[in-house]
């Protein structure tokens, strides 16, 4: 073997042993269909406003999917929503959402309209209300 085929092996060797005892982070991606319970489709066109949060809370890398966490929400809506003000005329939407594992500190915040912010999650409460805590829903832009 020559010395140049053995450096670019070490390399290989120290990068791999580096990802796998975590010294290097690995980029996080979104969860895809086939590691979710179920997928629901987000009618962008009845709440375009939340649609457009979560198109691009999702875009900048904050996940797609939503693991039920109902005990936890207010907490999280709690941890998310520290430092926010409130603003007169607006609700602050969150994504990932209070009820979901994935909410919490770190969350996408971005000022909404109350009717298309409180449309949007009673349309989402109802179609989860039959999941249990624990189960893992994606939540698709049509």
């Amino acid at each position: 073997m020559t010395q140049r085929k053995m450096l670019t092996l070490i390399v290989v060797l120290l990068i791999g042993a580096a990802y796998l005892f975590g010294l290097v982070p690995i980029e996080k991606q979104t969860v895809s269909n086939g590691n979710v319970d179920h997928t629901i489709v987000f009618p962008s066109d009845r709440y375009p406003e939340t649609a457009k949060h979560i198109k691009e809370a999702v875009a900048s890398g904050k996940s797609a999917v939503c693991t039920i966490d109902r005990d936890g929400a207010d907490k999280n809506r709690e941890k998310s929503l520290k430092g926010i003000p409130t603003k007169k005329g607006y609700d602050r939407d969150e994504w990932p959402m209070a009820m979901c594992a994935e909410g919490g500190t770190g969350a996408d915040i971005k000022y909404i309209k109350p009717s298309d912010n409180r449309g949007a999650g009673s349309w989402i409460s109802n179609q989860l209300e039959d999941f249990p805590d624990g189960t893992k829903v994606e939540i698709v832009i049509k």
